[in-house]
């Protein structure tokens, strides 16, 4: 795949077919695979809840592995899956109605067929595909990248400018949604994207294999919110066999797990620069908005912190469009690809997201974060401090799309993993030189700049 990925790189010729779109989804589904046979070697009591249910303590046959390896419908664009998920459809258990459940509840199937009615749901998400599709080649025709590149680009205002280059990565995601809706639709069909059903209303679920959500995306308010619903079966294997599976049993993920999650994202996604220049800004987009959500956004909620105040609805839209704005601007290389392109355009608005983000880093930084806390904890009761907590360390979370979810504490983390080895080393009679905390903290940051 990486071979691939340079020679692509390098051809630079769009009109070729390009296969590194079906060796991503192989990769994840062989290397999820291999980790899962690996589960099935281990004791049950030691395996995670997530590994449990998908752990194979016996290789499957031939021709159910290339059956799940070339699964016609997800082959070439995903989604990614499961091996376990492939053979619960292919023996039918995926369909059997869960104890204690009224049968005249269980969907409708035709005849001896155990996959319910799917062909509803699959044409619907078809067309929606279509539509996807249709409006990305009438938009692209107006937003592309030679529009940005071109000297007419700047002839508009500011402003004006900032939307053009939210419309161009709108244009580009539509492709995305499309052709994500059409394998979704395909796999709904097969069966394969079912999910359950309501006992209650009789509804069925067919979202098991949903990739995008396009809503959650366009609407979404804060980076976590942007990046959870793209890519979705992406980050799910990121997290599962990458993020969890480099952390020491019995410890929490540290710096070690995000960064062999990030470069395992950033190499599967390829090698152009605009690749990692996109991913190094979001993932401190990430720590701004954290940020934000944490000391800035319970101003706007009740003390409980349950229901919002009358001003909830101004910080909401701000914060969409911030949102919005701002990862437009980050995503923009991963449309232009190439170093010049995208810094050329980033320089075309003046670099507003990376000044952005630096000026909310450092205002974090300052005096005006304990400021912050202690405006919060003054206006609410003891008993609410304790419930909101924010000087406490917030709950770990995993990366999306490979994404450090907050870098500085990353490098905090190094730091200490650092200082454990050295320790470790120093007692089996090893010499080390560095010897202070703030010199293997600088060190880390003077390597990271080299980076």
């Amino acid at each position: 795949m990486s071979v691939n990925h340079v020679h692509r790189q390098f051809a630079n010729a769009p009109d070729k077919v390009d296969i590194t779109g079906a060796q991503m989804v192989l990769v994840m589904k062989l290397t999820g695979f291999c980790w899962n046979v690996y589960d099935g070697r281990l004791k049950y009591e030691e395996l995670a809840d997530f590994q449990k249910v998908r752990a194979l303590p016996k290789l499957p046959g031939l021709l159910d592995f290339a059956g799940y390896v070339l699964f016609f419908p997800s082959l070439f664009a995903g989604p990614s899956f499961d091996f376990i998920d492939y053979r619960r459809w292919i023996e039918t258990t995926m369909f059997e109605i869960p104890p204690g459940t009224d049968p005249k509840s269980a969907p409708r199937t035709r005849k001896q067929r155990k996959i319910p009615r799917s062909g509803t749901p699959a044409t619907l998400k078809a067309i929606t595909g279509l539509i996807w599709i249709f409006l990305f080649l009438k938009f692209s025709a107006w937003y592309n990248t030679a529009f940005v590149l071109g000297d007419s680009y700047m002839q508009y205002s500011f402003a004006r400018r900032i939307w053009i280059l939210e419309m161009l990565g709108f244009s580009t995601r539509m492709k995305y949604y499309g052709v994500w809706c059409l394998t979704e639709g395909a796999c709904i069909l097969s069966g394969l994207g079912y999910r359950g059903f309501d006992p209650k209303t009789g509804s069925v679920q067919w979202n098991r294999l949903e990739n995008v959500n396009p809503w959650g995306i366009e609407t979404a308010q804060n980076s976590r919110a942007y990046l959870e619903n793209w890519n979705k079966n992406t980050n799910n294997w990121l997290r599962n066999y990458m993020y969890l599976r480099v952390t020491p049993k019995g410890k929490k993920p540290g710096f070690r797990a995000s960064l062999a999650t990030f470069i395992t994202s950033a190499f599967w996604h390829g090698f152009y620069p605009g690749y990692y220049l996109s991913f190094l800004l979001a993932a401190f987009l990430q720590t701004v908005a954290k940020n934000f959500r944490r000391h800035v956004r319970p101003f706007f909620l009740t003390p409980d912190g349950q229901r919002p105040t009358q001003f909830k609805i101004y910080y909401d839209i701000l914060s969409f469009v911030v949102t919005q704005s701002a990862f437009c601007f980050t995503t923009a290389p991963f449309v232009l690809l190439t170093l010049p392109s995208s810094l050329l355009v980033w320089s075309r608005v003046y670099f507003y997201a990376v000044l952005g983000t630096a000026a909310s880093m450092a205002f974090f930084a300052s005096p005006a974060k304990p400021w912050l806390i202690k405006r919060l904890n003054a206006r609410n009761s003891k008993k609410l401090q304790e419930l909101h907590a924010p000087l406490k360390e917030s709950p770990t979370e995993h990366p999306l799309m490979g994404l450090p979810s907050d870098p500085g504490r990353e490098l905090d983390d190094a730091v200490k993993e650092i200082k454990e080895e050295v320790g470790a080393r120093r007692k089996r009679g090893a010499s080390v030189n560095i010897s202070t905390e703030q010199d293997m903290k600088r060190a880390v940051e003077d390597k990271l700049g080299k980076i």
